[in-house]
């Protein structure tokens, strides 16, 4: 079994470091947003210091705009404005869900290869009898990977699998509670998740975190009307890395590190190694 990340990548901090760009133009900004941090302030998390709108803002000298929400420990593409006008346009798209919006997940067990989920959700802190809104995520199975040791002594090893999601609504941590909904959650969740499988398998990988990526982003420039196609640089590795050498060393953030790590095991048996950002 090697899915254990290299201590060298999963313990190394960035709290220094500037927020790779992924893609700028005199309209929008778009980030790989780093596990652990925040996109903005909030009361939520009073304990929190590093924030994406304060830090961009400081580190390109200008204003940002965010467009949409990732949560905290969500690591992948952010799209940001640099001008109200731009937020106005752009967010008109997020709201008549005309973006394409792609993540990957670690998941529990061995998801189904295709999942159509419609599944309403209510906000996490609206009263009980507030109704719920109504919410779909497409689902597609891309690796499976069954380690040797059980987890549960019911079963003879212990299972994860890769899921692609592509959320059609935006609905607060949607699809960490469909898939949730679906019995494959995804593995660090603290709040949808199994904590003592959370707490095994973060032994076994040398890491503790959410493992859900924003993986890309689709739209239509909101000027140009060009299609913008961004996405966060992950790869499915195409062969092993010499000796000496790492697929790592050139992403931007140890976090994007730490996914790539995780793809290259070989102990993943890939469903459709075609599907790539």
């Amino acid at each position: 079994m090697s899915l254990a990340i290299n201590p060298a990548v999963a313990h190394t901090h960035a709290q220094d470091c500037p927020l790779p760009l992924l893609w700028r133009d005199e309209h929008l900004v778009a980030i790989y947003k780093p596990a652990g941090w925040l996109v903005h302030r909030t009361g939520l998390d009073a304990g929190e210091t590093r924030f994406i709108v304060q830090t961009l803002r400081d580190q390109i000298g200008q204003h940002v705009f965010p467009l949409h929400r990732l949560d905290k420990g969500t690591c992948g593409v952010l799209l940001l404005a640099l001008h109200a006008e731009a937020a106005s346009r752009t967010r008109s798209q997020f709201e008549n869900h005309q973006i394409d919006k792609r993540y990957l997940a670690m998941v529990r067990g061995w998801a189904p290869l295709h999942a159509e989920v419609d599944h309403a959700l209510r906000p996490d802190d609206a009263p009980e009898d507030a109704p719920a809104q109504p919410a779909q995520t497409r689902f597609a199975r891309l690796a499976t990977l069954e380690h040797a040791e059980a987890y549960d002594a019911r079963f003879a090893g212990t299972r994860l699998s890769l899921v692609q999601a592509e959320p059609h609504t935006g609905r607060r941590h949607q699809i960490r509670r469909h898939l949730k909904h679906i019995a494959h959650p995804i593995i660090g969740d603290a709040t949808h998740g199994k904590g003592p499988l959370n707490r095994w398998w973060a032994e076994r990988l040398g890491l503790q975190r959410l493992w859900l990526h924003a993986w890309s982003l689709s739209l239509q420039h909101p000027y140009t009307q060009a299609p913008l196609h961004i996405d966060s640089g992950l790869r499915w590795p195409s062969t092993a890395p010499a000796a000496g050498t790492s697929d790592t060393q050139s992403l931007p953030h140890p976090s994007l590190q730490q996914w790539q790590a995780l793809l290259r095991s070989p102990d993943w048996a890939r469903d459709e190694p075609g599907l790539a950002p």
